[in-house]
């Protein structure tokens, strides 16, 4: 199961949603911060996890003039596979590619200005990006416990990528070996 799949089921299996409300949810809760899941691909992946049998959907008429919405609602098999993912999830950690590691493995084709000054744009990325997610904790506190542990580690992950960064740049200034 995908990220996506997996986001999008957890949040049908809390309750009977409709897409629509699944991407205001997606807003609320910061979600974007820490997986992948873009507006457009909501009523893909609940299409999706509808044919693999983890949800169910029934068309619900709507009070006055507005259009039925499609309400999707997890499966029992749905909830096996919700759990079984979930522990996947925390039991074993995943490789992930930033695409900094491809500009790293290519700085021989820069010069050391303009790799220095992109690793510097890159650094004011990072920053801006903690910024953001420490104003979040701070709008949407208290949190529960595991929200918090969400924002915690892209928090501590953004950290140690800015003193990462710094570290190289300090290096690419000093001449020394990157």
């Amino acid at each position: 199961m995908t990220n996506a799949e997996l986001a999008i089921l957890s949040l049908v299996a809390e309750s009977p949603r409709h897409g629509y409300e699944i991407e205001q949810i997606i807003e609320e809760r910061g979600m974007r911060e820490w997986t992948e899941i873009g507006f457009s691909s909501i009523y893909y992946l609940l299409k999706k996890l509808e044919k693999m049998d983890f949800v169910v959907s029934e068309l619900i008429p709507t009070l006055g003039r507005g259009k039925a919405r499609r309400v999707y609602e997890v499966t029992d098999e749905g909830q096996t596979a919700l759990r079984e993912a979930t522990l996947e999830a925390l039991s074993h950690p995943k490789q992930s590619y930033p695409a900094i590691l491809l500009g790293i493995a290519n700085l021989p084709i820069l010069d050391g200005n303009q790799a220095q000054s992109a690793l510097e744009s890159y650094l004011e990325g990072v920053e801006e990006r903690l910024g953001h997610i420490s104003a979040q904790v701070e709008v949407q506190s208290p949190l529960p416990d595991h929200v918090q542990y969400l924002f915690d580690h892209s928090l501590m992950m953004l950290e140690a990528e800015k003193s990462w960064v710094e570290k190289t740049i300090q290096k690419m200034k000093s001449g020394a070996e990157v």
